[in-house]
C-alpha cells in the first residue's frame, strides 16, 4: 500500500481528516500488513482457493501437453488416446481459467455450484483416472494426479462430497489395478498398492476438509474483528477531530503524519492555513517545537505534566503551548541495541486557554461560596445597622457620634459589597424587558450626578450628557441597566480630573439592531497589564476597592445579550467603556447611526 505522505514535500491526506464513511483503506492505515491484506480482499478464502485451483489446472494441462510433446522428441511416442485426452484437458482447463464467469464461486457461496464441481473436480477425477488406465501399459503413472481433485473436494465441498470424491478415485484405482493384474502373480501387490493409495485419498479428503473448516472459521472471526477495529478507529477519529486540544502524529523525520483542526489552528500563522500533513523542520517559527520533538524521540520519554514551548510568529504574536508527548510502538534498531521510537503523539494546549479555563472554574467555585457567605452576612449586618441607628436617635457626645457615623458608613459599604456579590451569584436569569433607554439613562445620570455633587449643565459641567432626541427601546432590565451605568460613572469619577467635560456619557443608535452606551473620562490611560484583568472579579488597583464593579457590569450585560468592552480613544487622551445593547425589533431605526 503506498504511503499517504510524500517523502519529499510532506504533503498528503490525513488519517484523521477522513469522514466516518471514508475509504476503508484509509481507516486501516495503522493496522499490520496481514490485516490490511485481509481487508483489501473482497473475496473469501474459499473463493481465492478456487481461483488458484483453476489456474493450477490450466498450468497442469499445459504441462501435460508439453510432457507429451517432449516424449515424442526422444522417440517415446505416447498412444493417440493419451495425446487427445491431454489436449482436451488442457483446452478445457485453460478456457475455464480464462472465462470471467467461471473463475470463482459466487459471492457468499460456501462451496462451488454443482455444474462447476463437474467442470473442475469431476473432470479431474475422470481425466486422471482415464490417463492412469491408458498409461498402465507404458509405465507412466498418473495416479498421483488424483490427489489434486480429492484435496480440492475436501476444501471446496461438504464432507459428504469430499468422501464421495475420494471413494470414486479409490474405486477407479482399484479397478485399474484389477484390470492390470489379469489374475497374475503380481495382481495382489497392485491391488494392495491401489488400496493403500485409496486409503490415503480418504485421509487427504478428511484432513483438507478439517483445515478448510478451520480456515473459514478463523476468517469469519478475523473479518468480524476487523470490522470492530474499523468502527473503533472511526470513533477515535471523530473524538480527536472534536478535541479542543491539538493532536499531532509525528515520525522521526519530523513529518506530521496526521493532525486535527485544533492543532493546525495553533501552529498556523494568522491569516494562513495548514494542510492535514506537513513537515515541522524548515520553519523558523516551529524550530523550538521541532527541537522538543527530537529530544522526546531521542530520549523515549517525556514529563507527564508536559513542558511549555513558545512559538514566535512575529511581532506581538507569540504563542505559549503546553506540549505533552505519548509514544506508540517501539522497534529496536539492532538486536543488541536499545529500542527507538518510530512515532509519537503530541498533545498541544494553548496555555492562555488553559489558564482561562482554570480561572473560570475557580471563579465559579468562588462565586458559589461568596454568595453563600454573603447571604449569611445579611442578617447580622442588618442587626448592626439597626442597633447603630437606635444609638444615633439618642443625644451622644461628639466623639461617640463620630464613631457611630463611622459604623453606619462601613455598614452601608458592607451592604453594597453583599449586594454586589449576590448580584453575580448563579441563578435564573430574569427575562429581558423592553425599556426606553433614553429616559432611563437620562434619569439615572441626573440622579447619580445629584448624589455625587457633579454639575451636568453649563460650560463648567464636569459631566457632559449626549442623549438622542428620539426614544431608543432596548431589551434590558431597568434596575440592572441603572446599576451598570452607575458603576461605570463611579469608575469614571474616581479616575477623571475636575476639568469641565472630564466625564462624558453618550447614548446613540449604532444600527437597526444595536444601541451604544458610551462612558468616557480624561483619566490617565489604563496600563496594558491592568487592562487584561479589568473585568475579572476581586481585581482592583485601590486598597479599599472590592474589584467587583466592572465584573458585575459584564455579568449583567451578558444576561441580556449585551456586551461591554474597554477602548482607548484614538487620540490616546480618554478612556472609553462601551456597552452594546440589543435594540427592540419593533423600534424605529435612527437614520444617523453612531460613528
Amino acid at each position: 500500500m503506498p504511503s499517504r505522505i510524500d517523502a519529499g514535500t510532506g504533503e498528503g491526506d490525513s488519517i484523521l481528516d477522513a469522514g466516518l464513511a471514508g475509504d476503508p483503506a484509509v481507516d486501516l492505515e495503522a493496522l499490520p500488513k496481514p490485516a490490511r491484506r485481509l481487508a483489501g480482499e473482497p473475496e473469501s478464502a474459499q473463493a481465492r482457493i478456487f481461483r488458484t485451483y483453476t489456474a493450477a489446472r490450466a498450468a497442469l494441462g499445459v504441462a501435460l501437453v508439453a510432457g507429451i510433446g517432449a516424449t515424442s522428441l526422444v522417440n517415446l511416442r505416447a498412444p493417440l488416446p493419451i495425446v487427445l485426452l491431454c489436449l482436451g484437458y488442457a483446452l478445457q482447463a485453460v478456457l475455464l481459467w480464462l472465462l470471467p464467469g467461471d473463475r470463482a464461486p459466487a459471492a457468499g457461496a460456501p462451496v462451488p455450484p454443482r455444474p462447476r464441481w463437474w467442470s473442475t473436480i469431476g473432470v479431474d477425477v475422470g481425466v486422471f483416472t482415464a490417463l492412469h488406465a491408458l498409461a498402465s501399459d507404458i509405465s507412466l503413472n498418473f495416479a498421483a494426479l488424483l490427489v489434486l481433485p480429492v484435496l480440492m473436494a475436501g476444501v471446496l465441498t461438504s464432507r459428504l462430497g469430499a468422501l464421495a470424491t475420494a471413494a470414486g478415485a479409490a474405486l477407479a484405482l482399484l479397478g485399474v489395478a484389477w484390470q492390470a493384474a489379469g489374475g497374475g502373480a503380481g495382481g495382489a501387490l497392485l491391488i494392495t498398492q491401489s488400496g493403500l493409495a485409496g486409503l490415503g485419498l480418504f485421509l487427504i479428503a478428511l484432513l483438507s476438509g478439517e483445515l478448510a473448516g478451520r480456515l473459514a472459521r478463523e476468517e469469519i472471526a478475523a473479518r468480524g474483528s476487523l470490522e470492530l477495529a474499523r468502527q473503533q478507529a472511526q470513533l477515535n477519529r471523530l473524538v480527536i477531530e472534536e478535541m479542543a486540544d491539538g493532536v499531532l502524529v509525528v515520525d522521526r523525520e519530523l513529518r506530521v503524519r496526521a493532525s486535527n483542526p485544533a492543532a493546525r489552528s495553533l501552529l498556523a500563522a494568522r491569516g494562513t492555513a495548514l494542510g492535514a500533513t506537513f513537515a515541522l523542520h524548515g520553519r523558523a517559527e516551529w524550530s523550538v517545537l521541532a527541537a522538543a520533538v527530537q529530544r522526546a524521540l531521542a530520549r523515549g520519554r517525556w514529563p507527564d505534566a508536559g513542558e511549555e514551548v513558545t512559538l514566535a510568529f512575529g511581532a506581538g504574536d507569540n504563542r505559549t503551548l503546553r506540549m505533552r508527548v505519548r509514544f506508540t510502538r517501539r522497534r529496536p534498531a539492532r538486536r543488541d541495541a536499545p529500542a527507538i521510537e518510530e512515532l509519537c503523539v503530541l498533545l498541544l494546549e494553548d496555555v492562555r486557554t488553559a489558564q482561562a479555563r482554570l480561572r473560570q472554574e475557580k471563579l465559579a467555585a468562588m462565586g458559589r461560596v461568596s454568595a453563600g457567605i454573603a447571604h449569611e452576612i445579611r442578617n447580622p449586618l442588618a442587626a448592626i445597622a439597626q442597633a447603630n441607628a437606635l444609638l444615633l436617635e439618642d443625644p451622644l457626645p461628639d466623639a461617640q457620634r463620630r464613631l457611630a457615623r463611622m459604623v453606619a458608613d462601613n455598614v452601608e459599604r458592607l451592604r453594597r459589597i453583599v449586594d454586589d456579590v449576590m448580584e453575580t451569584a448563579p441563578g435564573t436569569t430574569p427575562p429581558a424587558e423592553v425599556i426606553e433607554a433614553t429616559a432611563e439613562v437620562g434619569a439615572a445620570a441626573v440622579d447619580w450626578a445629584r448624589t455625587a455633587g457633579i454639575e451636568t449643565a453649563g460650560r463648567a459641567a464636569r459631566l457632559r450628557l449626549d442623549l438622542p432626541k428620539v426614544p431608543l427601546r432596548v431589551r434590558f432590565d431597568r434596575e440592572h441597566l441603572r446599576r451598570v451605568l452607575v458603576n461605570l460613572l463611579d469608575n469614571a469619577k474616581r479616575h477623571a480630573s475636575d476639568a469641565p467635560g472630564a466625564i462624558g456619557l453618550r447614548l446613540a443608535a449604532r444600527d437597526q439592531a444595536t444601541v451604544l452606551l458610551l462612558v468616557d473620562s480624561d483619566g490617565p490611560p489604563i496600563a496594558p497589564e491592568v487592562e487584561r484583568h479589568l473585568f475579572e472579579p476581586f481585581f482592583s488597583t485601590r486598597s479599599r476597592g472590592t474589584g467587583l464593579g466592572l465584573y458585575i457590569c459584564r455579568e449583567l450585560c451578558q444576561r441580556y445579550g449585551a456586551s461591554i468592552e474597554y477602548r482607548l480613544r484614538p487620540d490616546g487622551q480618554r478612556n472609553l467603556f462601551l456597552v452594546i445593547m440589543r435594540r427592540d425589533a419593533a423600534a424605529v431605526a435612527d437614520p444617523s447611526p453612531a460613528a
